[in-house]
């Protein structure tokens, strides 16, 4: 289905520009709901998930609010926020930074490290998500958005 299909539009697009900039936006959506309702039964969200796997990608390191929000996807996140929830379900921990004792560290328990363990069975199931591709018009595509972003 077309996006002008997918989202009921009669009229034209102004242009080519306006078209793909809707289907982006359109796609971001889409992709992100099927992410979040194959996060929710681990009782977390994408933008935990996403922490998660920024702090285990550092592990045993750990690393500032600060870096945690520069590596993450969703940059309108309140990284503070996410963190504290984490810490309240024992995802994460925190401390002071010893070289910097006006940011907070950040690193993954064990806790969150087996969450992680259990959630790696869903790659194939978000890898399902793209299958409308093959694996070179996917290589294409992300090639083509690296491009748009320059």
């Amino acid at each position: 289905m077309g996006i002008q299909e997918a989202i009921k539009q009669r009229k034209a697009f102004r242009n080519d520009y306006q078209m793909v900039a809707v289907n982006i936006l359109y796609t971001y959506n889409w992709l992100t709901e099927s992410l979040k309702q194959l996060v929710e039964p681990y009782d977390i969200t994408m933008q935990q998930y996403n922490v998660l796997r920024i702090l285990r990608g550092n592990h045993p390191e750990p690393l500032s609010t600060l870096e945690i929000r520069h590596r993450m996807l969703d940059k309108m996140s309140d990284v503070s926020r996410i963190v504290d929830r984490m810490i309240a379900k024992d995802l994460a921990s925190k401390g002071v930074c010893p070289t910097d004792k006006r940011l907070v560290d950040v690193q993954i328990t064990s806790k969150g490290i087996s969450l992680l363990k259990k959630l790696k069975k869903l790659e194939s199931e978000m890898d399902q998500q793209l299958t409308g591709l093959t694996p070179e018009e996917a290589k294409q595509l992300s090639l083509l958005l690296d491009k748009l972003r320059g």
